[in-house]
């Protein structure tokens, strides 16, 4: 019988064609993928893979094979996946990362309702302000770019950002009325936000590349910056569907300025780990996948009246 790992590696080289990329698919060093590669092909007793040019591609045994390796991976899927569902309840420690923009509202909405329906999960919530080097039971909800990981990322959908400023700031500084007053205003940024490069973008003017404000206050938390740009400190960009929700529990806070003005669109990515993953765990990414906002599916459309 073939080893399963060695299987996943074979068929993961052969469907990326490249052993670099299939060692950020698998989450596994080049060596220890390369040498299961080699004992597959030591356990058929002929080669498998052929190098061409840039890419590895299958040889005429290798094209056969995967066939077949992809029809036992899928079935020993279906077999684990049976095996759990025999179970009555959904049970054991479930580890959640959530980006710390969520943590406090809608995302705790969301774990409260999955634990009325499985209530003898127990949770452990982390929040996040950096992308997890590693998962191994469960989840993690980020927003924004996601970049190097060894964990799989499903986009769930994104957030546009506007500008905003709180009604007293605007009233001692004005508002401005095009982006090129911007540099002339006070900014609050969230540290590691939009650097130098930060482009708005306008449905029917195209692109306008900012000249970054001067930033006056710098924090490390969106709930912080929200406080601050409530305070008068500045303006700055929120997504428009977090600042829809501040608004919501304290009316009037900041009003949104530049209106169809938008700052870069943040994705939000579920992060999981390679492999077959435990009931609970699919259990409440089920949940998760049913309770996303409608908002946040493609890029809003957004079209926001706040008095200033």
């Amino acid at each position: 019988m073939y080893d399963l790992s060695e299987l996943e590696a074979f068929v993961s080289v052969v469907r990326t064609g490249s052993l670099t990329a299939s060692t950020k698919d698998l989450g596994l060093p080049k060596s220890t993928l390369s040498r299961k590669i080699r004992q597959l092909e030591q356990a058929v007793g002929q080669p498998l893979l052929l190098r061409q040019s840039r890419r590895i591609v299958p040889n005429e045994a290798g094209r056969v094979f995967y066939r077949y390796s992809v029809e036992i991976l899928e079935l020993v899927s279906q077999g684990r996946e049976a095996l759990d569902e025999l179970k009555e309840d959904v049970s054991g420690t479930l580890e959640l990362r959530c980006h710390e923009a969520f943590v406090r509202g809608w995302f705790s909405g969301v774990v409260r309702s999955f634990l009325e329906q499985h209530g003898d999960v127990r949770v452990a919530i982390g929040t996040q302000q950096e992308v997890p080097g590693e998962l191994e039971d469960g989840v993690c909800l980020w927003l924004g770019e996601v970049g190097e990981t060894t964990l799989r990322q499903e986009r769930l959908g994104s957030l546009s950002q506007g500008i905003y400023g709180s009604p007293d700031y605007f009233e001692r500084y004005g508002v401005p009325a095009s982006p090129g007053e911007l540099d002339r205003h006070q900014w609050v940024d969230l540290l590691g936000g939009p650097g130098p490069g930060l482009v708005l973008r306008h449905p029917k003017l195209g692109t306008y590349p900012l000249a970054m404000p001067v930033r006056t206050f710098t924090v490390d938390q969106s709930c912080v910056q929200g406080d601050a740009i409530a305070a008068g400190r500045g303006l700055g960009l929120i997504p428009h569907w977090l600042a829809e929700r501040r608004l919501e529990a304290h009316p009037g806070q900041f009003g949104l300025c530049l209106p169809e003005w938008r700052g870069p669109v943040l994705p939000v990515t579920l992060l999981y780990p390679h492999g077959h993953l435990p009931r609970r765990v699919r259990a409440f990414m089920a949940h998760l996948r049913a309770n996303v906002p409608d908002e946040w599916i493609g890029e809003l459309e957004f079209t926001h009246n706040v008095p200033l």
